[in-house]
């Protein structure tokens, strides 16, 4: 698993305009292929008349995923650029569709090329990308006298609280760089008179 990649933080369009061609980039996460499938078939609705509606996208961390479509262009033209530019900036878990509107001039392959690929990196740009970095999930369970007092002190250290549970004792879930289990388990000794358990989990990816 790498380390960290990087994904859009929220949809949103930007058009571009070419030789009198218009380039609208919708971009979009997607967790899955078919979620990115749903949002290409959507902008299609919403675009019928449109010269061209390319798409490229990558699902999953390790990019296991990569999907381009010309959609009536000439070969390699659209889709793949719109690809390469997607995996040049390190993007996951992301859809992009490019709609295209003819101008009334050509722009071979070359400026075909330019345009998708150049539409994707200024959408990025406009829409804003987060980077999410690798995790271990921890639990920590912990008596209801002390339970208040780590949930403070882990959140003024900036850890990630992302459950808590309360029952016979209090567990709290949080996410931990690989880096930082050993110290974070002898903070966890000494705050709680090793009264804590620590368990450590899988590892899933997190908001940088």
């Amino acid at each position: 698993m790498p380390d960290e990649y990087r994904t859009v933080a929220r949809e949103g369009v930007h058009e571009t305009e070419v030789n009198r061609s218009r380039f609208l980039c919708a971009l979009a996460p997607a967790a899955t292929e078919r979620e990115a499938q749903d949002f290409v078939a959507r902008v299609r609705k919403e675009h019928p008349t449109a010269s061209h509606n390319c798409f490229a996208y990558v699902i999953g961390a390790e990019a296991s995923v990569q999907k381009a479509s010309d959609d009536g262009e000439p070969g390699g033209t659209a889709g793949v650029p719109m690809l390469q530019m997607l995996l040049r900036r390190d993007m996951r878990y992301v859809v992009a569709v490019v709609t295209r509107y003819y101008g009334g001039v050509k722009l071979g392959a070359g400026g075909l090329i330019r345009a998708y690929g150049g539409a994707v990196g200024e959408a990025l740009d406009a829409v804003g990308t987060l980077t999410r970095k690798r995790f271990r999930l921890a639990t920590v369970t912990v008596d209801h006298q002390r339970a208040g007092k780590i949930q403070n002190d882990l959140r003024s250290a900036g850890r990630e609280v992302r459950d808590v549970r309360y029952g016979d004792a209090v567990t709290i879930e949080i996410g931990l760089p690989d880096a930082d289990v050993a110290a974070f388990t002898a903070w966890l000794a000494d705050a709680t008179a090793g009264s804590a358990v620590f368990e450590l989990g899988g590892e899933a990816y997190g908001d940088a």
